[in-house]
């Protein structure tokens, strides 16, 4: 019976002590009774520890040295019951019926269950969108089958995922490898277990603020290279589980992922001394982008058309020129309306 089922709320902080309360309540405050709340301490030096014990016996804490990322989760779901997992970032939070909802549509064989998030500023407040941004639903089903034909899915960040605790056994523990993209390293891997389901309302809600790594409030050539390394792991990563499976990825699979050329065409355009790919030049960036919309995207041919000249902008007018399409692009927030407007249209 699902209403019987335990499930984990793993919380994995480090020096959020601003918002660590607020992750810890949305948890422990859930509609639905049957959790457990444990919180990794990764050797924070802010006040997260007072915060933390504040709790008692309401939480299972675990503080230990900072080890990053995956050393948290190792050490979460080491001490977890539950039947499903639920990784929750401390500048996220849930909605009180979060895990009401996760139960309700529930099925053994699902790998996992990833639902929507609202995004919110530092003080809670909606920037209006949902977390993926863009209109296409959530993927569902046999999710692996779309990992080894274009390299992606559409999926959520860390807090968005409930786990089945089946498909993340034999995953853990986490490699030292991933130590900074454990994040990745489950978003590709638990898919393969089983099928996936999807929630498309927000269930939760993900924090933009100054100091988190995905925050896009000013585009810079270093958060671009955290998405190319991010991208070059997952690659790795299906990479080698193709060959477990027998499977052979198509010749053609980096072409299939249109963001990839977007990101190292930007961060190329913005900081080329330092781009992460060395054999990276701005006509191959351009061509392949280009040719990944025209065959590898469902978009309208207004939309392809659109990212079509951001491409060209990008990669050929000179840097002070192409700095604005970049910002409109990773920073929808920052776009004239005109252009909101415009692309909405053709969505």
């Amino acid at each position: 019976m699902t209403e019987s089922l335990l499930v984990s709320i793993i919380i994995n902080n480090y020096n959020y002590a601003c918002f660590l309360a607020e992750a810890i309540n949305s948890a422990i405050n859930q509609t639905y009774p049957h959790i457990e709340v444990i919180v990794v301490d990764d050797g924070s030096t802010d006040n997260s520890r007072n915060i933390i014990a504040g709790y008692g016996n309401r939480i299972i804490p675990i503080l230990q040295p900072n080890g990053k990322q995956a050393a948290a989760f190792n050490s979460g779901f080491a001490k977890s019951k539950g039947d499903i997992i639920i990784f929750l970032d401390s500048d996220d939070y849930l909605f009180p019926q979060t895990v009401e909802r996760i139960v309700a549509v529930w099925l053994p064989n699902l790998s996992k269950v990833h639902y929507r998030l609202e995004v919110v500023d530092a003080d809670r407040q909606s920037l209006g969108y949902t977390f993926p941004q863009g209109g296409e639903p959530l993927s569902t089903g046999e999710v692996w089958k779309t990992l080894l034909d274009v390299g992606g899915y559409v999926r959520v960040p860390t807090s968005g995922n409930a786990l089945n605790r089946k498909a993340l056994l034999p995953l853990f523990p986490i490699a030292d490898d991933y130590k900074l993209t454990a994040d990745d390293y489950l978003s590709v891997l638990v898919p393969f277990a089983g099928e996936v389901a999807a929630v498309e309302e927000p269930l939760g809600a993900y924090r933009i603020h100054g100091s988190n790594q995905w925050a896009l409030a000013t585009v810079t050539s270093d958060r671009l290279h955290r998405f190319i390394r991010h991208d070059l792991v997952v690659y790795k990563l299906l990479l080698d589980k193709a060959k477990e499976l027998g499977y052979e990825l198509p010749q053609d699979f980096e072409l299939r992922s249109m963001a990839r050329f977007q990101v190292r065409l930007a961060s190329l355009r913005l900081n080329p001394e330092n781009h992460p790919i060395e054999h990276d030049q701005l006509f191959y960036l351009i061509s392949s982008g280009i040719q990944s919309i025209w065959k590898y995207t469902t978009f309208s041919w207004q939309k392809q058309l659109i990212y079509t000249i951001w491409f060209l902008w990008t990669g050929l007018l000179p840097l002070p020129l192409a700095k604005p399409a970049i910002t409109w692009f990773f920073t929808p927030l920052f776009r004239p309306q005109l252009l909101k407007k415009i692309y909405a249209s053709v969505s």
